[in-house]
């Protein structure tokens, strides 16, 4: 079967990917129709492979939130169904073993718990009444218990502390917080007295046990990743995730620990000094697989897939020759092969090895982006998610005895017949060093080759991350070119996907190569016939915006620039950012270790030939690049008397979330560019008015 199925997949792929020809009177595709999008996540497949239940979340921009739901849909084809309705936010669908019920967090009875509902939706039941809420749960294979996660304060004996704890911290007139370590804030959110600890109840309720005592968080430690704790098939042992170095804010070192599922000391199973993380026990047991970086202080390292013999406790790297990272990965049915997805050139597919290693076998590829891998039928067929830049996610299915990918989900199609969706295209150039650079284009709806285009070159974060054949939410290049630009999204050295060595060589040279390899770019789409160079902007945010500040002192080749949650000054940016290993990591120290590198590289040195006129734009609960980066990029901008405009969001942190601010920051931005460049905006609805704002703006929806 295994021969066939790499091949059947891979045509798969590629036919679920292709595109139909846009409408022949399509609309332009605006913010407005972003936000009318239906945003599919969390697939689940059930244990007797029937169902998948996933969640939806919408955009209600009148009331100004984002709600979730669960849906289900049977895995051989139907019509997804709704069957949670009560609250805002219902997520985290995971079965019981008898694919009957469904364990789900929900908001309806005002905070989140875990709840338990049949499979159609019906009798639901609350499990968790706990002050601390609930989050990240999971179904033990067994049946029997429910893991969670949940914020307590690790001195507090019991849920009745922590409640009153909770209580008397909201009413005490006294807001001023002491710390006496680093990390004291995160993302957008200061450290509180209470930890994240990991939480086991049984399945038909009772008091919660606390598995992980003590002053160490489990994950989720931030946004988004794989889940980084697992129960063992015999539903008798718990493996997760926690970080032990004693300054965290200095530290990628994370490790796995094992602790039985009835409360018990934990037993540290890694002791690599970089991060281990996302543990999965193999159906068989006999196993654990998780992913492992070498280098200690280097959170863009290679991801290395590692699989750990349970009895032995030897690990194995599986992809040690493999120039890539593994972002995911799932079991097969039988635990004999690992399935797992790659980034490799913008695009995320599947690949497939033996446990025991080998060669790697492609599954799915193509121009997409690929995720959420999972079998049913006993691995008959395989369930995942795909995406493209002109597409955004819905679950498919192919079987493995032959034919080619099925849509299990046409949630977004019937908005989407509506817009012209160009397909993104691509390019290599070469840098001046010989280095070749890939980047992604797309060309306005109605495209005409007889016709000059402004360009909009889009300057992605990380620094080490990568624009991909993959549907964005925020960023939307789709939206940029329905404005009429060329949108050029460049992949320069520090990207991802193109090689470790290629990652690494930003470090310490964050305005370098990287530099030189943009302005290749900019130098090749100069020249096309359809590009017009005298109508140039560029934009980039976090890594982004500091390229977009370090070119407003070493180029006037475009007409406009917009900084979002840039990097302005990297002796201040040292001291006011969280995760401290990144500037100790990519500055080679702190800046009084180092303090020429930082001025080498801080466009805060160049403020005398800023001549560009610039957007900034910034969230004030943003503790990864703080808001006095973009406070002090305006000031420079503003004695230098360049035409420059500062957009501010008091309830946003490093990205722009809320609908309404969504709306604002879309139609700040193409006013920005569009007046400098001369191209007229679209209609965006903006945000409500809010009082003390610097300009009115019209109502929302």
């Amino acid at each position: 079967m295994l021969p066939a199925l790499c091949a059947i997949l891979l045509l798969a792929a590629l036919s679920a990917s292709t595109q139909s020809p846009a409408p022949l009177h399509s609309k332009p595709f605006d913010v407005n129709a972003l936000l009318q999008l239906s945003r599919i996540g969390d697939p689940q497949v059930s244990p007797n492979g029937e169902q998948v239940a996933f969640t939806v979340q919408t955009v209600d921009a009148g009331a100004n939130t984002k709600p979730v739901q669960i849906f289900v849909v049977p895995v051989h084809g139907g019509t997804p169904r709704q069957i949670t309705h009560e609250g805002s936010t219902n997520e985290r669908p995971r079965w019981m073993p008898d694919s009957r019920r469904i364990a789900f967090l929900s908001n309806r009875g005002g905070s989140s718990q875990v709840w338990m509902m049949d499979s159609d939706g019906a009798n639901p039941r609350q499990i968790t009444s706990l002050a601390t809420e609930a989050e990240g749960l999971l179904i033990s294979p067994d049946g029997k218990n429910i893991l969670f996660v949940s914020a307590v304060y690790p001195d507090c004996p019991d849920l009745a502390c922590n409640a009153a704890r909770l209580e008397a911290e909201k009413a005490s007139k006294v807001k001023a917080r002491i710390y006496t370590s680093l990390l004291y804030r995160h993302w957008a959110s200061w450290k509180s007295g209470r930890v994240k600890h990991l939480m086991v109840v049984p399945v038909e309720g009772g008091t919660p046990k606390d598995l992980t005592p003590g002053n160490r968080d489990v994950p989720p430690f931030s946004l988004g990743g794989p889940d980084d704790y697992a129960i063992s098939p015999d539903g008798t042992e718990v493996c997760y995730v926690t970080k032990t170095d004693p300054d965290l804010a200095l530290s990628t070192n994370s490790d796995l620990f094992t602790v039985p599922i009835e409360g018990g000391e934990p037993v540290k199973i890694t002791v690599s000094a970089g991060a281990d993380n996302s543990p999965s026990y193999s159906p068989d047991g006999k196993y654990i697989a998780y992913r492992a970086q070498e280098r200690a202080g280097y959170e863009s390292d290679r991801w290395r897939l590692i699989v750990m013999d349970r009895a032995s406790g030897a690990p194995t790297s599986l992809t040690e020759t493999l120039d890539r990272s593994v972002t995911a990965f799932t079991w097969a049915p039988d635990s004999t092969r690992i399935f797992y997805t790659i980034e490799d050139r913008g695009r995320t597919s599947v690949q497939m090895m033996s446990v025991s290693g080998g060669a790697a076998r492609s599954i799915i590829s193509g121009p997409a982006h690929v995720d959420d891998v999972q079998f049913a039928d006993g691995g008959k067929i395989m369930v995942y998610s795909q995406n493209s830049g002109s597409r955004p996610v819905e679950l498919y299915t192919v079987a493995s005895s032959g034919g080619a990918a099925v849509p299990l989900t046409r949630i977004n199609d019937a908005l989407l017949s509506r817009y012209g969706l160009p397909a993104f295209e691509e390019m290599w150039v070469q840098s001046p060093d010989g280095t070749r650079i890939h980047s992604f284009l797309v060309k306005p709806p109605g495209f005409r080759s007889d016709q000059k285009y402004p360009v909009l070159f889009l300057i992605h974060g990380g620094p080490q991350g990568a624009w991909g054949e993959s549907w964005s939410y925020r960023w939307n290049p789709q939206v940029f070119a329905a404005s009429g630009f060329v949108v050029v999204m460049p992949n320069p050295r520090g990207s991802t996907g193109y090689g470790q060595k290629f990652t690494d060589e930003i470090n310490s040279d964050w305005g370098g190569k990287v530099y030189d390899d943009i302005m290749a770019v900019v130098d090749h789409v100069a020249g096309l016939p359809y590009a017009n160079p005298q109508r140039m902007a560029a934009a980039g945010g976090s890594y982004g915006g500091y390229m977009v500040n370090w070119m407003l002192g070493h180029t006037q080749r475009f007409k406009a620039f917009v900084s979002h949650a840039g990097v302005f000054d990297l002796r201040s940016m040292a001291g006011e950012t969280e995760e401290l290993w990144f500037p100790l990591w990519e500055f080679r120290g702190m800046p009084w270790n180092n303090p020429d590198l930082y001025a080498k590289w801080s466009p805060s040195f160049f403020v005398q030939d800023f001549k560009t006129p610039t957007l900034v734009i910034h969230g004030e609960q943003d503790f990864r690049v703080p808001y006095g980066q973009g406070l002090q990029l305006f000031t420079a901008l503003q004695m230098q008397q360049v035409p420059s405009k500062l957009l501010l969001y008091p309830d946003e942190g490093h990205w722009i979330l809320k609908p309404q601010n969504t709306l604002l920051w879309y139609r700040t931005f193409l006013d920005w560019i569009g007046e400098w460049t001369r191209v007229p905006a679209p209609a965006v609805v903006p945000a409500k008015p809010v009082e003390g704002a610097a300009q009115p703006v019209p109502p929302p929806l």
